[in-house]
């Protein structure tokens, strides 16, 4: 079975680490924890996503729970189907943004709550192991109901564009997911002169992998703003719940700076709101929101915890370095496509360019995200603990140092085996040096620590 319960979802190779045998014994062992009496399923483009839906129905069949299948979906439209059908749960057949050769499932109980390594996957992992006994169930075909959810789901996502004005736009979906959803929405409002790519979900990915996070992932996109003389370009991941945002000038805008835009954008809505943003965000992103009358809460990394921290503080809006942004009014849930939208009606709004709106939140100077693979996680912690003693320090997802010009974060990925980097500073040359001086003990810790490239 290989290390595929992480701690946000399930993700293996295909088929040496996840096939249809265990995808059957997941199914089961999903009905059988939820007690559920009714679920929903549904799947990305992945060349495996259909034989492994169907192995996830047919042991899921077994615990005698009744199945919606809602066909290929975004994540987000599988999230809104959970509860806008009042399921007892619901699973998504997808490993996101990874390539094609991986792939797995995210789960969530009702009202879309996810199941993660906190709670809820270390006890379906047991049941796995375990093994349950089939044959209480029905077949397939008997148990199923095939069920189209995406004009509803449509319908909701337009109540949030408010007073659209004319705008150019390139949505490149990367062969994912977002090629159903996105081009029926834009294309609601003639106002918008929409610019499709690679629209067409095909699970070979052809033309790049669907992760806006990756600068190689972006670079056509960014070419076709230029082209097209474009007032923004927009790039989704595999199953559409992130996204990524490219300028005017065709430059990429980091997620955190995101974040700031829609938090003030939402503000206007709902002054004195609570949101919530990850720790790895620059300082702009809190400052942002306090001067605009919010409540700034800082959380983990991770959509399981960041939902969950959400629910608690009933928060309005949390967004992710990684590209994921949350809404309350979508139950909690992290939503590509509304996080398009609510760009689109900033824009609207303030009638000036995308870069003219990012400008004043570029105060700071950070490395971005540094990932390095290494054996020696704990002496590297260890090291960095001793070296900057004087600091302020907290430890909510790995080690946070804090100073007064300069700040960083160093935590081990939940989804890869590696250990991430963040670095902030109030200038350019104060960032170069913390960060050679913190790569320099790294190094000396570790010397066969490797320092991956970003794609």
């Amino acid at each position: 079975m290989g290390d595929i319960f992480k701690a946000y979802d399930i993700r293996g190779s295909y088929p040496d680490e996840l096939d249809e045998a265990l995808a059957g014994k997941i199914g089961t062992a999903f009905a059988d924890m939820l007690n559920a009496r009714r679920i929903v399923i549904g799947r990305d483009i992945r060349l495996s996503s259909l034989s492994l839906a169907k192995a996830f129905i047919e042991g899921a069949a077994t615990s005698g729970v009744s199945v919606t299948d809602i066909g290929l979906t975004t994540t987000p439209m599988l999230y809104y189907a959970i509860i806008d059908g009042k399921f007892d749960g619901g699973a998504m057949v997808t490993a996101s943004h990874l390539p094609g050769q991986f792939n797995g499932f995210k789960l969530c109980r009702e009202e879309a709550i996810p199941l993660s390594g906190d709670h809820g996957l270390p006890a379906l992992k047991k049941l796995v192991m375990k093994g349950l006994p089939a044959g209480r169930g029905h077949a397939y075909m008997d148990s199923c109901e095939a069920l189209s959810v995406q004009d509803k789901y449509i319908d909701k996502l337009n109540t949030f564009v408010h007073n659209p004005g004319p705008l150019k736009i390139v949505v490149d979906a990367g062969n994912g997911m977002a090629g159903l959803d996105a081009p029926v929405l834009l294309k609601r409002f003639p106002v918008w002169e929409f610019t499709p790519m690679y629209m067409e979900p095909d699970g070979n990915f052809p033309h790049h992998v669907a992760n806006p996070l990756l600068p190689s992932a972006t670079r056509e996109l960014q070419s076709m703003v230029l082209k097209e003389r474009a007032d923004i370009g927009v790039a989704f991941d595999g199953d559409a719940d992130r996204c990524g945002f490219i300028d005017e000038k065709g430059e990429r805008i980091p997620a955190d700076l995101v974040t700031a835009l829609i938090a003030g954008f939402l503000l206007t809505k709902e002054p004195g709101a609570t949101i919530l943003y990850d720790l790895r965000s620059g300082r702009i992103v809190p400052e942002t929101i306090t001067r605009l009358g919010g409540k700034a809460i800082r959380c983990r990394v991770g959509h399981a915890f960041i939902k969950a921290q959400m629910r608690e503080e009933n928060a309005l809006f949390a967004g992710e370095l990684s590209g994921h942004y949350y809404y309350r009014d979508m139950g909690f849930t992290d939503n590509g496509v509304l996080s398009m939208i609510h760009i689109l009606n900033l824009l609207s709004l303030k009638n000036s360019p995308l870069s003219d709106l990012i400008r004043p939140l570029k105060k700071y100077y950070s490395t971005g995200e540094l990932n390095m693979q290494t054996k020696y996680k704990e002496a590297i912690f260890a090291a960095l603990e001793a070296k900057y003693k004087d600091a302020g320090k907290d430890h909510l997802d790995g080690l946070r140092v804090e100073y007064s010009e300069w700040w960083f974060n160093l935590r081990a990925s939940n989804t890869e085996p590696v250990i991430r980097l963040n670095l902030e500073a109030d200038n350019k040359q104060i960032m170069e040096e913390k960060r050679n001086e913190i790569l320099k003990i790294i190094m000396e810790t570790d010397p066969k620590v490797i320092l991956k490239p970003q794609a």
